[in-house]
């Protein structure tokens, strides 16, 4: 039975497996039901074929086992009445559909091996899509929550990176400050020394000229009468 082989995966599918390697569940979960869906679709035309050859099967052994019974009785009927000859007819007939009956069990045993697995098929495929179906919004939001946090965190990041570049620049300033120290403190040290008695002496040149003319305004003022 090739339909039995093409959906052997379904049966030993794990839709929990299928979503933890999912990178995005929400759109792997509308996928998988998509596909089950259609799968199932084709699961019901088959499993109902398959079904009815089983029974067909059945039909079949159940009426090749009556009409032994029906010769079983004619035999001994036939004995009954003194009718060996007529007896060893319905007998012959009998085994003859006797071993017709092995044929025919066999084929039903296999057609109502198939109807199960078929069946298995089909019920294991309804219940994962009412399982989907009744999960679907539950990990929609889930993912919904996840992509959220995903921003959150990258924003966080951004903010991590602005206090970095805010700790870098007060860095800067300071090495800046102590560079500006640094060279306040050079200039100071290229200034050449200090000659006290050069400044004592532009004291006193000051002084003797201001002595000057207060003696030249005397002179004048004595001039003028005043």
């Amino acid at each position: 039975m090739g339909i039995l082989e093409r959906f052997t995966d379904i049966i030993k599918a794990n839709i929990n497996d299928l979503l933890d390697k999912a990178e995005d569940p929400a759109k792997m979960i509308d996928q998988y039901l998509r596909d089950m869906t259609e799968d199932l679709t084709e699961v019901k035309r088959e499993t109902a074929g398959v079904m009815a050859e089983e029974t067909r099967a059945k039909r079949m052994l159940e009426d090749n086992n009556r009409e032994i019974e029906k010769y079983d009785g004619l035999a001994r009927k036939a004995l009954q009445a003194g009718n060996e000859g007529d007896a060893r007819v319905f007998l012959a007939k009998k085994q003859q559909l006797t071993g017709k009956a092995a044929s025919l069990q066999a084929t039903y045993d296999a057609a109502h091996e198939n109807a199960q697995k078929m069946r298995q098929l089909h019920d294991k495929l309804v219940g994962d899509i009412e399982s989907l179906n009744a999960r679907r919004e539950m990990v929609k939001a889930k993912v919904a929550v996840a992509k959220a946090q995903q921003k959150v965190n990258q924003y966080s990041s951004g903010a991590d990176k602005a206090a970095g570049a805010m700790d870098a620049f007060s860095r800067m300033e300071a090495k800046a400050d102590a560079m500006l120290d640094r060279a306040s403190a050079m200039a100071d040290l290229n200034q050449p020394p200090r000659d006290e008695a050069a400044e004592l002496e532009k004291k006193y040149q000051s002084a003797g000229a201001s002595s000057a003319v207060d003696e030249e305004l005397e002179k004048l003022k004595k001039e003028m009468g005043l």
